[in-house]
């Protein structure tokens, strides 16, 4: 089983500013890789995975989505989906 967290951003955002802190603390915690992608730079993946906000949080198995976060998604709530998918 492969675990994959994408992070969605976009130049600007300031939501997307206060997800990045979060997604380093996630790293830390979970021992876990947060892939950071600029939406605008990747229109494949807007339209693969129907994004409309930034920053949108991606928790996908075996390319799957599983869980999806739109908007700020602390710490918690990350690590709650990425145990659940271990």
């Amino acid at each position: 089983m492969t675990l994959r967290i994408l992070c969605y951003f976009q130049e600007g955002c300031m939501g997307c500013m206060e997800q990045e802190p979060i997604n380093r603390e996630v790293e830390r915690t979970f021992g876990v890789t947060v892939e950071e992608r600029d939406a605008m730079k990747h229109p494949e993946d807007i339209r693969r995975y129907a994004l409309t906000v930034t920053p949108t949080v991606l928790v996908l198995v075996d390319g799957e989505v599983k869980e999806r976060f739109e908007g700020v998604a602390h710490t918690e709530t990350l690590g709650a989906a990425i145990e659940k998918y271990r």
